[in-house]
């Protein structure tokens, strides 16, 4: 990437300036690089998390990535995504994550817990891509309360998850992101 190519990126995602924390296959930390370079190119294999969010009636809370994301914008996850950073467990990382995009504060739930880790890579249209030790962790609000921002989440829609697997044909207009179709599959395998 060029130099002008990397200032205009950083100026339009303002992300692009973090760091995340480079993994073998194993999610052995190899060090930190940067996030913009983890996602274009080849690409640099890097940790990730990915969390589903239920209600006490065991429907998931998708959400649609806002159409400013550079990367899956305005696809649906199930519900939220993103890196820890250096120093900083999936669980504390994805706490913040919850608080950050949806507003949901710890005392909103108690099980909050790693169910999964698998490996992917995917690429987006001329994008960049991702290529990911990805993490699962699921939890269940007993206060479903929300109070999404806007700069990360554009639409949100509670589904039976078990209808969403079983039928992905009717949902197909969602557009579902790349890491939750994976992580719902290995769910129901």
């Amino acid at each position: 990437m060029s130099n002008a190519a990397a200032d205009e990126a950083t100026e339009l995602h303002k992300n692009a300036e973090q760091d995340v924390i480079a993994v073998d296959s194993d999610d052995n930390p190899e060090g930190t690089v940067n996030r913009l370079d983890a996602h274009t190119g080849d690409g640099i294999r890097h940790r990730a998390f990915t969390c589903l969010v239920f209600n006490e009636e065991g429907q998931l809370l998708l959400a649609q990535r806002a159409p400013n994301k550079r990367l899956w914008d305005t696809y649906w996850d199930g519900t939220v995504a993103s890196h820890p950073v250096e120093g900083q467990s999936q669980e504390e990382a994805t706490e913040e994550r919850l608080e950050d995009e949806l507003g949901i504060t710890p005392d909103q739930y108690s099980d909050l817990r790693v169910t999964d880790k698998f490996e992917y890579k995917r690429y987006y249209e001329n994008a960049g891509l991702e290529w990911e030790v990805c993490a699962v962790l699921k939890v269940t609000l007993e206060d479903t309360s929300l109070d999404p921002d806007e700069d990360e989440i554009a639409g949100m829609l509670w589904v039976d998850y078990e209808h969403l697997n079983d039928h992905p044909k009717w949902y197909r207009q969602l557009r579902l992101c790349p890491w939750f179709e994976i992580a719902m599959r290995r769910d129901f395998e």
